[in-house]
């Protein structure tokens, strides 16, 4: 049986298609928790960006997941390496 209105059958649901932001909701807050660690905490942030944006990558296939993956590189070890210069 059909609708009138095309030929999607009646009682089924259709998946919706997601928009841009949404698929890359982890990866979105892997990049801003790895800016984030490149001037504070970086051993809190920057790795909390960096397990996201694994997670984003591998498990969520997301677009910007590979750019995530990179910011919270540098916000980790850029963060401790700054830290070190500052302190000392």
């Amino acid at each position: 049986m059909t609708t009138p209105y095309g030929n999607q059958p009646v009682g089924q649901h259709h998946a919706t298609t997601r928009s841009g932001a949404s698929e890359n909701v982890l990866s979105i807050i892997a990049i801003v928790l790895g800016a984030i660690g490149l001037l504070f905490l970086p051993i809190v942030f920057g790795l909390g960006g960096l397990i996201l944006a694994v997670v984003a990558k591998f498990a969520r296939h997301e677009r910007l997941s590979t750019i995530a993956l990179i910011v919270g590189a540098v916000g980790l070890i850029g963060g401790m390496i700054l830290g070190a210069i500052v302190a000392g």
